[in-house]
């Protein structure tokens, strides 16, 4: 038996997990709050290393012999030559770099060739949109520029001792926008279209190589970004989605090859075991229903839920396309939300509290389809999000998606995946695991649900919802459109 620790820095606090490396058992557990602003969209790095600090404090590390680490996506630390910090660093989804998004996707030849290049279309989050912002806000600094690294690579580094060699991983390369997961390289040119010069950027570490040994003699793996150390710390494999209900929403699956979209509907991530994770990002989910819980005039999502069970499958002909803040998926930005099919007796609370609900499922369901129409399988779906709990989401997510759905009891999944790869580093080079398949941990305890005798009512719901959207936003989905409604 070892002792292996996951550490997980996400956008507004570190997570330490310390588990046994033959069964992933949670031995200790840390926790910090970053200092400074929550919501900033500029920090400085030094804040990870204090939060992280505070967050091993009573020897929770003791006996470690291999740390992993997860960090927050969407983060850009631009370096000098010198390895200096050129400005705080960039993190979250920054608004202010949403025109230097659209001038990339323009200058590359539009969002085909983005695709094509990379696997995605620039979004104001990716590092690539951050450098053009850089270079067209401050020049300056963009001048001083000569390395890039992500929050989860200055961390590894900074563990280090700050070497010479600087590395990331598959997973985190393929949220930057200049590497692709289906060539496995660097396009150094979009980094030069984006920042106006070539930079430095990590090694990219495969799955269960390390990125070094500390003087201390403490193995550190290469690392990932949280929604691949999330997607190893829940276990995942071939056949399963993971459906996230936030605000907005996104469908991530697990796939044996990249997947490019003319469209860019489909973001082609990387994960940390060597697979390929397509995600599709829709902008309305839970929103949709807390505008909906608000109309009706109840305080909580629990009163919605229960309003809606009242009512029947198709919600007495009612149908909420929720495009509340238009939509990602289909691409309409400056749509609004449509609530159809309103006659007499559809004119009450219940059926337009099931129509929210149903809205949500059939709008994430049309973006599971999208990987579906690439020929990604789907036997299991992961529920993730507080709104996973609600009696009505259980209760119609099933029959809406087809599939068996999993919802895994409340953990630090990423904290745990940087630990699972950990234990696969320390193994690898001990001669005790074979870099081909992670150590088996036991898998996330959960919830199952089955799809049942409701599959039939559940298809039903879903070619109305197929139907007014089509009716409504012709040619949403280009020739996909109503191909696999009710699949």
């Amino acid at each position: 038996m070892g002792i292996v620790a996951g550490l997980d820095s996400s956008a507004e606090f570190t997570r330490i997990v310390v588990c046994d490396t033959d069964t992933g058992a949670v031995l200790r557990q840390g926790y910090a709050p970053h200092p400074g602003e929550p919501k900033a969209v500029d920090v400085d790095p030094q804040t990870w290393l204090l939060s992280l600090g505070e967050a091993a404090t009573g020897g929770i590390l003791e006996g470690v012999q291999a740390i992993g680490v997860s960090a927050q996506q969407h983060g850009l630390v631009p370096l000098d030559a010198q390895g200096g910090l050129v400005r705080p660093a960039l993190v979250r989804n920054d608004k202010r770099a949403q025109v230097a998004a659209a001038e990339l996707v323009e200058s590359l030849g539009g969002r085909e060739a983005w695709a094509e290049a990379v696997g995605s279309v620039p979004g104001a989050g990716q590092p690539v949109a951050k450098l053009r912002w850089l270079a067209r806000t401050e020049p300056e600094h963009a001048r001083r520029i000569a390395l890039l690294l992500q929050p989860h690579d200055w961390l590894v580094w900074q563990l280090l001792g700050r070497p010479a060699r600087r590395t990331t991983d598959r997973g985190a390369a393929s949220g930057t926008g200049y590497w692709s997961a289906r060539t496995g390289a660097y396009r150094p040119d979009l980094v030069e279209l984006a920042l106006g010069h070539q930079a430095v950027l990590p090694e990219v570490l495969g799955p269960a190589e390390a990125a070094g040994t500390t003087p201390e003699g403490l193995l550190i793996s290469a690392g990932t970004g949280e929604t691949m150390a999330a997607a190893l710390g829940l276990g995942l494999g071939p056949g399963d989605a993971v459906v996230s209900l936030g605000a907005s929403g996104s469908v991530m699956a697990v796939h044996h090859e990249a997947l490019s979209d003319p469209r860019g509907m489909i973001t082609s991530f990387a994960d940390a075991t060597g697979m390929h994770l397509p995600v599709v990002h829709t902008t309305n989910a839970v929103r949709a229903l807390r505008g909906t819980a608000e109309m009706l005039g109840l305080e909580s999502l629990d009163e919605l839920s229960a309003l809606a069970l009242k009512s029947t499958p198709g919600a007495s002909g009612l149908v909420l396309l929720p495009y509340l803040e238009g939509e990602r998926t289909p691409s309409l930005p400056h749509s609004a939300g449509t609530l159809s099919g309103l006659r007499r007796e559809s004119m009450k609370p219940e059926h337009l509290a099931r129509a929210a609900f149903e809205g949500m499922l059939c709008a994430l369901t049309d973006a599971m389809d999208v990987l579906r129409g690439r020929g990604v399988e789907v036997r299991r779906v992961f529920l993730l999000g507080a709104a996973a709990a609600l009696p009505a989401v259980q209760a119609l997510a099933p029959a809406l998606f087809g599939a068996q759905v999993v919802v895994p009891q409340p953990a630090d999944y990423a904290a745990l995946g940087a630990a699972r790869q950990a234990a696969w580093a320390l193994g690898v080079a001990r001669g005790t695991l074979s870099p081909s398949a992670p150590p088996a941990w036991q898998g996330a305890a959960a919830q199952i649900l089955e799809p049942g005798d409701e599959l039939a009512a559940g298809q039903a719901v879903r070619q109305q919802y197929g139907a007014t959207r089509d009716q409504i936003h012709p040619g949403a989905f280009g020739s996909q459109a109503g191909s696999h409604a009710g699949s």
